[in-house]
C-alpha cells in the first residue's frame, strides 16, 4: 500500500481509503447509520476525489460501503437527517457548510476526470445518490434500492435530483420526486439510473480483487467488474409508464392528486394515498424544482438547490420548518404523524412556493459560484 497516495482523513475511520496499484478504494464506514453521510464523511471523500484527481498513480476509483454481518445490504441512505434536526433547532451554521459541501463533492464527482465506480449494493437513497450518480459505472444487485424520498421529511430531491430525474423518460422523474418510490435494479438501470447487474454473491470477490488482485490499470479495474456482470431483472416500469405519464402530466400537485383520485385503477389509488401523506408545500416545491430544472447544467441545478435547502430551514426557523417537522416526525418521536402546514394541497399559496426559489446570495456571493 502507497501511503503517501492516503490523503490525513478527518471522519475518524467513517470514510476507510486504501490504494492498491493504480486503484483508490473507499469505503463509507457508518454501518450502524446505514453509512448516512456525516458532514466529516462528506470532507473526507472530498479531500480523497480531489486528491487522486491530481495523482497520476491513481487511475480509477472506486467507493463501497461496509455491512453488517447478517444485516441487509446499504451503500449510503442519504445524509445524516437527525443532524439536520438538531442543527436546525440550535441554529448550529455546520447545518449550512453540509449542503454547500456535499453539493460541492456531487459536482466533483460528476466531474472526476478518471473512471469511478459505485458498488450500489442496498439501499442506495438522497444523498447516497448524489454520491454514486456521477459515477461512470453504477453497479447494483438484487439487493440495490434505491430512491429520492425527500419529500417523505418535508425535503425535496436535491443533491442534483432536479438535474438527474430530468433524464428519466416521460414523466417517471417527476413520479419518483414526488412519491420518493424505491427502484429495484432492473428498473434503475432501465431509467439510467445504474449501468450494470451482478449477483450480489458476486460482490466479495469483486470487493476482494480490488483489495488485493493485481490492479495494474483503469482497464484492469473496470474489467474486474465486468466479466461478473449478469442479466439485469426484468423492468416492470414499462408496463407502468403510461399511467404515470397520463397523471404526472399535469400541470401542478392539486391536479395530480385530482386525477389519481378520480381513478378507479389501484395503482391510482395507492399513488393517490401515498402522496396524501407528504407535505402539500414541499411536493409543490419539488414540482417547481422540476420544471425549472430541465435544461439547467448540473452546476445551475445545484446553485438552485442550494437556494432552496436554504429555504427549507430558514423561511420558517426551527421547529416551524416543513423539513424539520417531517424529520421530527419520521425519525425523531417517530410518531410518524407529521403535521404540515398547510395541512391541504387546496390551501397552497403559490408565492409560499415561489419563495423557495428566491436566492438569498448574489450570484458573486453564492457559496457554490465556482461550480462549473
Amino acid at each position: 500500500m502507497t501511503v503517501a497516495l492516503i490523503p490525513t482523513l478527518q471522519s475518524q475511520g467513517q470514510i476507510l481509503a486504501e490504494v492498491n496499484g493504480c486503484l483508490g478504494l473507499i469505503t463509507l464506514n457508518r454501518p450502524e447509520a446505514l453509512n448516512a453521510l456525516s458532514l466529516a464523511m462528506i470532507r473526507d471523500l472530498t479531500t480523497l476525489f480531489r486528491a487522486w484527481a491530481q495523482a497520476p498513480e491513481i487511475e480509477a476509483v472506486v467507493m463501497m460501503a461496509a455491512g453488517r454481518p447478517g444485516k441487509p445490504a446499504a451503500f449510503c441512505a442519504g445524509g445524516d437527517i437527525r443532524f439536520f434536526h438538531r442543527a436546525a433547532l440550535e441554529a448550529d451554521a455546520s447545518l449550512e457548510d453540509f449542503f454547500t459541501e456535499e453539493y460541492a463533492l456531487n459536482h466533483l464527482i460528476h466531474q472526476f476526470p478518471k473512471p469511478s465506480i459505485a458498488l450500489m449494493d442496498g439501499i442506495v437513497m438522497g444523498g447516497g445518490m448524489g454520491i454514486s450518480q456521477g459515477c461512470k459505472l453504477r453497479v447494483l444487485t438484487e439487493h440495490s434500492r434505491l430512491a429520492m424520498p425527500e419529500t417523505n421529511i418535508g425535503l425535496f430531491p436535491d443533491v442534483g435530483g432536479g438535474y438527474f430525474l430530468n433524464q428519466c423518460p416521460g414523466q417517471l422523474g417527476k413520479w419518483l420526486a414526488l412519491t420518493g418510490q424505491a427502484l429495484g435494479a432492473g428498473d434503475a438501470i432501465e431509467l439510467g439510473l445504474g449501468d450494470v447487474f451482478v449477483q450480489s454473491a458476486a460482490m466479495p470477490a469483486i470487493v476482494e480483487a480490488f483489495k488485493f488482485g493485481a490492479q495494474s490499470s483503469a482497464e484492469h479495474v473496470v474489467a474486474t467488474v465486468m466479466e461478473r456482470v449478469d442479466l439485469a431483472p426484468a423492468a416492470d416500469l414499462p408496463a407502468l409508464r403510461a399511467r404515470v405519464d397520463q397523471h404526472f402530466s399535469k400541470p401542478d400537485v392539486g391536479a395530480i392528486m385530482a386525477s389519481l383520485a378520480a381513478s378507479d385503477e389501484a395503482w391510482a389509488q395507492q399513488t393517490h394515498a401515498a402522496l396524501l401523506k407528504r407535505s402539500p408545500l414541499m411536493m409543490a416545491v419539488t414540482l417547481e424544482q422540476l420544471q425549472r430544472a430541465q435544461g439547467l447544467s448540473l452546476a445551475e441545478d445545484l446553485r438552485m438547490e442550494r437556494d432552496m435547502v436554504y429555504r427549507c430551514f430558514h423561511l420558517r426557523p426551527g421547529a416551524q420548518s416543513e423539513t424539520v417537522e417531517g424529520i421530527r416526525a419520521l425519525a425523531v418521536d417517530k410518531d410518524h404523524a407529521p403535521r404540515w402546514n398547510p395541512a391541504r394541497v387546496e390551501d397552497l399559496s403559490r408565492d409560499a412556493v415561489l419563495a423557495f426559489f428566491e436566492s438569498p446570495w448574489s450570484p458573486d456571493q453564492h457559496p457554490l459560484r465556482d461550480l462549473k
